[in-house]
Formats: C-alpha cells, sequence, structure tokens
C-alpha cells in the first residue's frame, strides 16, 4: 500500500494545506491534514500503533494532533481510536455514528451538531472543518470539507454510494480526496454474493470509479486541483482502471493532468 505522501496544495500565497494519506483501502482509512502548526486526522481505521508509526514518518508527532474527525462508524474508519485516549485527542462524529463508537473516553467524545438542518462548523486553529451529508449504510455518515484562512479548501468523501447536489456544493475547492471504490463490471464477475454486491453496487453503497470521475468533471476548473483517489477496493479495482477513468473523463472537457491539476492512486 502507498502511504504517508507529503503533498502540498497552495492556493493562497505562501501558505499550504498538507495532506498525508496515512492509510487507505478496505483494510484501513487514515489522514493527516496540516495547516501552520495544526494537524487533524479524517478517520483512524488502523491500528494505533501503525498511525503513530505513519504519524512520525511524515514528521508529525501524536501528540500534536489536534482532533480527530469520524466520517462514520465502520471498523475500517475507527479502528486505531485508543489513539484518542492515549494522547488525550479530542473525538468529533456525528450523534447518529456516536451509537456504534467505544472505548472513547468521554471526556474526549464531542458531537458534531446540526442547526436548521446543516451541521455547524467546527474550528479547529485556523482550521474549519464543515461536516456534510453522504450516502452509506450507516447510521449518519459524513464527508468534510476542511477551509483554512487562506482560501485553501479540502473536500474528504469516503464511503458514498452516489454524489447528490448538495454534497457538489460542498465538495468546491482544490484538494479532492474521494473514494474510487470499484468497478462495476468486476463487482459483478468477482465471487462475492449476491447481498455483499447489492450493497457495494447500491446508492448506499460505494462510489465506482465512474461515479468518481463524473463528480470531479463538475468539480474541476483547471486551476491546479489535486486529488487523491482513495479507498480502492483490493478485489473489485485497480489504480491504473481508476486513473484512466478519471483521466479519460477529466480530458473530455479539456483538463490535462500534470497540467491543468495532479492525481494520486492510493491503493
Amino acid at each position: 500500500m502507498k502511504y504517508a505522501l507529503d503533498a502540498t496544495t497552495s492556493w493562497g500565497e505562501g501558505t499550504i494545506i498538507k495532506v498525508n494519506i496515512l492509510a487507505s483501502g478496505s483494510a484501513g482509512n487514515c489522514i493527516a491534514l496540516t495547516t501552520g502548526e495544526k494537524t487533524i486526522l479524517i478517520d483512524a481505521g488502523v491500528a494505533k500503533t501503525k498511525i503513530e508509526k505513519r504519524l512520525l514518518e511524515v514528521g508529525i508527532r501524536s501528540d500534536e494532533v489536534a482532533a480527530i474527525f469520524i466520517t462514520h462508524a465502520h471498523c475500517d474508519h475507527t479502528k486505531g481510536l485508543p489513539l484518542a485516549n492515549k494522547y488525550r485527542i479530542p473525538v468529533y462524529a456525528t450523534h447518529g455514528e456516536w451509537k456504534g463508537i467505544s472505548g472513547v473516553d468521554e471526556e474526549l467524545q464531542h458531537v458534531v451538531e446540526t442547526r436548521w438542518s446543516k451541521y455547524e462548523t467546527v474550528e479547529i486553529g485556523d482550521l474549519h472543518i464543515c461536516p456534510f451529508k453522504v450516502h452509506h449504510d450507516a447510521i449518519e455518515p459524513v464527508g468534510y470539507a476542511i477551509e483554512d484562512d487562506h482560501g485553501n479548501r479540502c473536500c474528504v468523501v469516503f464511503d458514498t454510494g452516489h454524489i447528490d447536489s448538495d454534497m457538489l456544493e460542498m465538495m468546491e475547492g482544490n484538494i479532492y480526496i474521494i473514494e474510487a471504490n470499484h468497478d462495476p463490471a468486476m463487482v459483478e464477475a468477482g465471487d462475492y454474493p449476491d447481498s455483499v454486491k447489492a450493497r457495494i453496487l447500491s446508492d448506499n453503497g460505494h462510489l465506482s470509479n465512474e461515479q468518481t470521475a463524473e463528480a470531479l468533471q463538475r468539480l474541476i476548473s483547471g486551476r491546479g486541483e489535486r486529488i487523491y483517489l482513495t479507498h480502492l477496493s483490493s478485489k473489485n479495482n485497480m489504480p491504473t482502471l481508476a486513473e484512466m477513468t478519471v483521466k479519460h473523463a477529466l480530458r473530455k472537457t479539456g483538463y490535462i493532468a500534470g497540467k491543468h491539476y495532479t492525481l494520486e492512486v492510493l491503493a
């Protein structure tokens, strides 16, 4: 698995949001985002010791993590949450997803609140974390849009069966960390039980390469955006297939990888 990429994107002069993909895929997901002196994690889906090791490999101490934000309570997004207790890190999740999360000390538990049916922004230093609804077979899953004070905006969308107009509005930015989970033909031809195939392909399952490509066609405007394709299925996808599907779709809109945007595939 490819991990711990030291990748940066800058829109504001002299400012960056640093992205390190610590884990990606069906075995676990964890992303570190850093701006200024603040680092947050989006999900903690591999063992605590692996997160500690991979943070150190990219120059971040675990006790420097300011907060952990959970997309949903499935194990491949929460397995490493004992990290929070060890280093006294606040953990944020929706009310529904807290029902499926255990083992986090009560004083570290923070609920992502809603007002007028929309999630409230969480402020962590100069980071503004904006949760938004996604579509997955969990109780109350979310994605996150993370802004800094310099105009940078990073969007994280892991497990979702489709992308609607409200999501697209929240996803606008200059860094995209998004799942490209499967190729539908590979799912259909695979050896999973029919019930599992139906779950993956449903509107509350996972994004196919084509769905991800279609969303990026509507989001990318050729201003040097950075795209990370994540959460690829080891059985139902191939990195080259995911990469080529997205590049082909964006070429149709006039954008060329390396010229108008950059693309990394994490598998």
